[in-house]
């Protein structure tokens, strides 16, 4: 990787609470949207005249339609808890990335214009007394700098006594800014492609189902068994929605093999669409209802185009938060599905409920090469269940790799579970303009990680997101250790995973 220009965190054994540092991290945030990224999401392609009165607004709308936000903007009493709680503050040690003073930020103009103290003592030019600011430029470009270091993980809501929710108030402001014409390049760019195309890559179906048939050749030549990887294939029991990434990037193209394996191996009929060939939902991410509606309902209508049984989720964090929290709501009732399964359902359900009624022969001998540890994603562990037991988001996941692997660690109790660390990446954060942040975000989990590393011989560290695992790529390296590190968990399977008929002789040796 080219040198960085800036200066990396040094990884010492315990994760410091750093001395702050004010303004270290200021600046003029990600790429802002141009017009030809805002307009089709329904946003205005530039700043709008009267925009101060507009944003305010538009924030009133945001309280007045949730009570969560509200209850959030009113409820802090600054204790403290979630200061040192936050990856970016403790990677970067500017006080605005602590958690209180990111949602000070939008709770200062909340009180000087949504609260009846701060509209009284604004009349006197007093609102300063409990907090109260001028919505004004400094402010908004506070808003687009620092609301673009927070990466939605929620962290800090687990550690905070009343439950506040930064990421809501993260999603308010980006949607806000969105609203009056500061809209974010990267997501909203995203966004732009699923409606046009279909998938956030922006691939067209003649390549998506190229790529689709020479998946299917490499497995064929790997195990002697045709395993398919179909598209819009009308009829299957399942339609799978996996990020555009597993259709060709390492290591989430290994994951995607597994999960045909695993399905083949099922003997279930399945397919991929090409109208919904992404399961990703970046609405969340910019906060905006409609957005996020309008590419649910793409996976609605596609199901029923295909007239699928069930749906199936990839590995990808923050789509599994959507599809488990809000799928319904923003695109149910799903009453056309086959009430004897999960809607929806994850992947890791799946293979889970194969391994454990003994329906897979695995031999977990193949992935002895590596020792492996698991990286919580933030979304799937601090936004989500998997299968019908608490935690089991945290349980499925280790029982798969512990069946295809003989070699498991985990990282610091501290660091995992609903503690856990985030990638760095997530929440929109995904792209080179936001480097610093994402590098400087990464050091609680690379900590933990070259722990492990140390102390326990691991050798590889498995993901169930695909931000996750496109972020590590991207800085692993940085801290010293090797991109090809992280690997997807259905990467393990399909490793493990000896199919009926395979020709086990013709399996080419792991480096």
């Amino acid at each position: 990787m080219a040198s960085l220009e800036f200066e990396i965190p040094e990884l010492f054994k315990n994760i410091q609470t750093p001395a702050i540092n004010p303004g270290v991290m200021e600046g003029s945030g990600p790429f802002v949207a141009k017009p030809d990224h805002q307009e089709p999401l329904g946003f205005p392609g530039e700043l709008v005249e009267n925009w101060e009165r507009k944003a305010v607004d538009a924030m009133g709308e945001a309280v007045d339609n949730s009570r969560a936000l509200r209850v959030f903007l009113d409820s802090c009493v600054k204790c403290g808890a979630c200061t040192d709680k936050c990856h970016y503050y403790l990677g970067s040690s500017d006080p605005k990335n602590m958690p209180v003073a990111r949602q000070d930020l939008f709770r200062s103009v909340y009180r000087k214009y949504h609260t009846p103290a701060g509209k009284f003592l604004s009349k006197l030019g007093l609102e300063w007394l409990i907090g109260g600011q001028e919505m004004n430029k400094s402010v908004l470009d506070d808003w687009y700098n620092y609301y673009h270091q927070c990466s939605e993980c929620r962290r800090c809501s687990v550690y905070c006594p009343y439950g506040i929710d930064t990421a809501e108030i993260t999603m308010a402001a980006r949607d806000i800014m969105a609203k009056i014409g500061v809209g974010q390049k990267y997501s909203n760019e995203i966004i732009g492609k699923v409606y046009k195309i279909g998938n956030n890559l922006g691939l067209p179906e003649p390549a998506l189902r190229n790529t689709l048939e020479g998946l299917e050749e490499d497995i064929e030549d790997e195990t002697g068994v045709v395993v398919r990887l179909p598209l819009d294939e009308k009829g299957a029991d399942i339609l799978l929605v996996t990020p555009s990434a597993d259709f060709f990037a390492e290591p989430h193209v290994d994951g995607l093999i597994g999960y045909a394996k695993v399905f083949h191996e099922a003997g279930v009929s399945w397919t991929i669409s090409s109208k919904a060939s992404e399961a990703a939902n970046f609405g969340l991410f910019i906060g905006n209802n409609e957005n996020m509606r309008k590419i649910a309902l793409r996976i609605r209508e596609a199901a029923i185009d295909l007239g699928v049984k069930r749906i199936i989720f990839g590995e990808c964090g923050h789509a599994w938060r959507v599809a488990y929290s809000y799928l319904n709501t923003l695109a149910g009732p799903f009453d056309f599905l086959d009430p004897a399964y999960p809607v929806p359902q994850h992947i890791c359900e799946f293979t889970h409920d194969l391994i454990q009624g003994g329906k897979l022969n695995l031999d977990p001998s193949e992935n002895d090469w590596m020792t492996l540890t698991f990286h919580d994603s933030c979304n799937v562990a601090r936004a989500s269940r998997m299968g019908d037991i608490p935690g089991g988001q945290f349980s499925i996941p280790r029982d798969i790799i512990k069946s295809v692997c003989n070699n498991f660690v985990d990282m610091a109790p501290e660091t995992i579970h609903e503690a856990t660390f985030c990638c760095g990446g997530g929440g929109g954060l995904l792209t080179d303009d936001l480097i610093e942040v994402r590098v400087k975000g990464a050091m609680p989990r690379m900590t933990a990680l070259r722990n492990v590393i140390e102390e326990d011989g691991v050798t590889h560290m498995a993901a169930i997101c695909a931000i996750c695992k496109s972020q590590f790529s991207k800085v692993l390296p940085v801290y010293g250790m090797g991109m090809d590190m992280i690997v997807s968990v259905h990467q393990l399977v399909s490793s493990a995973l000896i199919l009926t008929g395979q020709d086990t002789e013709s399996v080419p040796e792991s480096d």
